[in-house]
């Protein structure tokens, strides 16, 4: 079965499509037609290319984590997306779409963003290319991640709050669709993760293939076989897993782990583990898995990481879990940040609360100690030093590492 390439309506399975207002339309079309003709062109591939390599520092290293691998008795191997220009593995999508939109003809960019990494991505692809840059942050994304918040700024971006619902990343997708729609002829959305309308998720899935190509190519140089035994990313959207994952999907013989936000508890009505709770529905602009009511409305998500705080997932990550090709686990807070402490006393590497998400696995299930897990780290921690901070001082939930 072929997994990754969406079909030509852009369903993954039952998974997918482009459910949009009208007047987005001819936006959405115009992305269609030309999308894959432009980035797999000679031209746009050598700049974008040259801007990974050259700009982004890629390629990112593969590191063998010794220490872990020895307390877990498997071989760990961490894929160092927090090693990017901008810390995390937004730029590799964020500077392809800005490069698209240029070539399309268009003047200023949208974004949403949720731990901000996207939207600091986004500004820094428009200060580079001479683009103008707004992103859209939930009011409460804005207070915990207060120095993305600053970075965008000074690279020149206007941060507009979204005040309604739950003042997340749902609450910001929703304001960047609004002015899409005021704006259409003019903007290109740049979405953050595998979620939204055609060809987004195929689009962006793409962009972050690099990361398994990657992969592929660096565990053959150090081990001498290109396939590990498992591949971990965690999901909110699900970009960086969609990138981890696209080069091995297709084949069986490698298992793929999703470490989803489980909050407070699966079942504590603050949770944003979505293969667990949610149900078939509508989206931004594509059918997935969705948290709701059985009226259809958003259950609003809850996780302590602002970058898996969403209550859908991506078509293609829904599509692995019908089809039972990639596993799901459900992460709580406490897991989350107890896994990132580790990391960063065992490895001396901070991590970002959402790759913590897919650490946290490690503790969940049971490895052998001749297989090869590769585990995508999503994203550097600097972004979360004030929650980090507040568990070292909250002393009477200190905890054991």
């Amino acid at each position: 079965m072929n997994y990754k390439n969406p079909d030509e309506h852009g369903y993954y399975g039952d998974f997918g499509g482009a459910f949009i207002p009208e007047m987005l339309y001819p936006n959405v079309e115009e992305l269609q037609k030309n999308y894959l003709e432009i980035i797999e062109s000679e031209e746009f591939q050598q700049e974008y290319q040259n801007l990974l390599k050259n700009y982004v520092g890629r390629a990112t290293p593969l590191y063998f984590a010794k220490n872990l691998s020895e307390k877990y008795h498997s071989k760990i191997y961490l894929k160092r997306e927090d090693l990017n220009h901008t810390g995390a593995h937004k730029i590799n999508n964020a500077l392809g779409q800005v490069l698209l939109a240029k070539r399309l003809g268009k003047t200023r960019i949208i974004a949403e963003t949720g731990a901000g990494q996207h939207g600091v991505a986004t500004a820094t692809a428009c200060a580079l290319l001479g683009l103008e840059c707004i992103v859209y942050m939930g009011e409460i994304d804005i207070q915990r991640q207060a120095p993305n918040v600053a970075r965008m700024k000074m690279l020149g971006a206007e941060v507009i709050p979204a005040t309604s619902g739950s003042k997340t990343l749902k609450d910001a997708v929703n304001e960047a669709l609004r002015d899409w729609i005021n704006n259409s002829t003019t903007t290109h959305y740049v979405i953050g993760s595998v979620v939204g309308p055609h060809p987004f998720p195929d689009l962006v899935a793409r962009f972050q293939s690099v990361i398994s190509k990657e992969i592929k190519e660096q565990l053959f140089e150090q081990t001498g076989r290109q396939n590990p035994d498992y591949v971990i990313a965690c999901v909110g959207g699900g970009s960086n897993a969609a990138g981890a994952f696209y080069h091995f999907v297709d084949e069986e013989n490698v298992k793929l782990i999703v470490a989803e936000a489980g909050g407070l508890g699966i079942n504590s009505g603050k949770s944003a583990a979505t293969t667990f709770l949610g149900t078939l529905g509508v989206l931004h602009g594509s059918k997935s898995l969705v948290m709701q009511t059985k009226n259809g409305q958003v259950i609003e998500p809850h996780s302590i990481s602002a970058g898996l705080d969403y209550p859908g997932i991506g078509p293609f990550h829904a599509h692995l879990f019908k089809e039972k090709r990639a596993k799901f686990f459900s992460i709580n807070d406490n897991e989350a940040l107890k896994s990132a402490f580790e990391l960063t006393k065992m490895e001396g590497i901070i991590p970002a609360l959402e790759s913590a998400h897919a650490l946290a696995v490690l503790d969940k299930k049971k490895f052998n100690e001749d297989e090869i897990i590769v585990i995508c780290l999503s994203g550097r921690g600097d972004k979360d030093m004030e929650t980090y901070l507040k568990r070292l001082e909250d002393g009477s939930r200190k905890m054991e590492i």
